[in-house]
């Protein structure tokens, strides 16, 4: 027995470090839910990047792709900007036009507004090489200015942040975006999206 007790507190200092240092959680918290209110933003997205070039089109669907990942509702609207090339035609200064919304922790906004309370959570986030599956290391600029314009109109915590992008050449560049974001949960999303007249 006093063996088996000696091994146990080799165990416990061996483990301690480890647990006093250890990197912050980004497991979702899916059971613990609270009231949120949506926040309506729309903006005006231009890319500014040398190593891929965009359609305007094509840029719209990249930018939706991000937005839902990062937990926006489910009725996104992204479409092309004022671009001169036409559709799915590479564009130097691509623009694309945002509509979505964010939940914001609380109730009172939707108290004024006229609108009911919707349960939020916070969910894990990551933005990779593949993840979501249609990012790819080329998308590296774009995600660096999505996360300095867009991600600051989510509700968002532990942010770890190691991407490094390359002017143009992919070789050297690496998207490691990692976040948590307030975010209604997959269920509520859908139901709100048909709510409010989502396709």
């Amino acid at each position: 027995m006093t063996c088996l007790r000696t091994l146990a507190a080799i165990v416990g200092c061996a483990l301690f470090p480890a647990l006093l240092f250890s990197p912050p959680s980004f497991a979702d918290d899916a059971s613990v839910h609270e009231p949120g209110v949506w926040q309506k933003h729309q903006y005006s997205f231009a890319y500014m990047g040398f190593t891929s070039t965009y359609s305007c089109d094509g840029l719209a669907d990249k930018l939706k792709l991000l937005l839902l990942a990062a937990g926006a509702r489910r009725d996104v609207k992204s479409q092309a900007g004022a671009c001169a090339s036409g559709f799915g035609r590479p564009d130097k200064f691509a623009r694309a036009d945002l509509t979505f919304y964010t939940l914001a922790p609380g109730s009172d906004g939707a108290a004024a507004a006229g609108d009911k309370p919707v349960d939020g959570t916070w969910r894990a986030v990551s933005f990779a090489d593949r993840s979501p599956r249609d990012l790819h290391t080329g998308d590296c600029e774009l995600v660096e200015q999505f996360r300095n314009s867009v991600l600051p109109m989510f509700t968002t915590r532990n942010i770890d942040n190691h991407t490094t992008c390359v002017p143009h050449q992919e070789s050297g560049s690496n998207i490691s975006l990692r976040f948590e974001a307030f975010a209604a949960p997959p269920a509520a999303a859908h139901a709100a999206k048909a709510a409010h007249g989502g396709t």
